[in-house]
């Protein structure tokens, strides 16, 4: 069943299998690399050179990539045995890019819910976190988005979203702040009510293994 991002129908007794497909936008590549060529002609770039003749082509085709999303079926499953306790995805990789300069923000994701009547299959938590990163982004929104549309989705008690990223708008350039990392959070229903839960949740996320994720004073 083809859907929108941000809405679905409700769930069946069975195996809830909808389909979510990325917003349609308007993509002319033709138009794209034309205009990248002009741009990179205008800053100075000698497009001209036979090494960077098909650097136009390769440019636009790497900034479609970053801002297209793939389609999967939201597979969610009916949670027979009540489990109630957190389930939690870390270090999921997030690759977005900033829209304010529309250079890369690179990171990791730490998703959690705590299930109601159904449990979601594991990949789709990577999923929901591609769904919305492929756009021009601001980490704040970003988080929110993957809590809120868990939320209205999956019907859990709680949800909990921490992303932590190195935006490249603030490392390669401007203050050129190198290593610096923004960390944000988004925490729904019972994982913000719930003071054992949103302990259990950020302690779970301030120190993943293998030395990755976020880290907090």
């Amino acid at each position: 069943m083809a859907i929108s991002p941000m809405g679905v129908v409700p769930p069946p007794a069975h195996s809830w299998r909808p389909r979510v497909a990325p917003e349609p936008a308007g993509v002319d590549l033709s138009a794209a690399e034309d205009a990248a060529r002009t741009l990179l002609t205008a800053l100075g770039c000698p497009v001209d050179r036979e090494a960077m003749a098909e650097t136009p082509r390769r440019m636009v085709s790497a900034f479609a990539e970053l801002l297209a999303p793939r389609s999967f079926d939201l597979t969610t499953f009916p949670n027979d045995e009540r489990y109630d306790e957190l389930v939690l995805a870390r270090s999921i990789p997030v690759q977005s890019l900033c829209e304010h300069h529309m250079l890369p923000f690179v990171g990791v994701a730490h998703v959690g819910y705590l299930p109601g009547e159904r449990i979601v299959g594991l990949s789709k938590l990577a999923r929901v976190v591609e769904l919305f990163a492929r756009r021009p982004q601001v980490q704040e929104r970003l988080t929110k988005q993957i809590a809120d549309w868990l939320r209205e989705n999956l019907d859990p008690q709680g949800v909990g979203v921490v992303i932590e990223a190195e935006h490249s708008c603030m490392t390669l350039r401007g203050v050129r702040a190198v290593g610096a990392t923004t960390v944000t959070s988004t925490l729904l229903g019972a994982m913000r009510s719930d003071s054992r839960s949103r302990a259990e949740f950020l302690a779970l996320t301030t120190g993943p293994p293998n030395g990755q994720g976020v880290r907090r004073g």
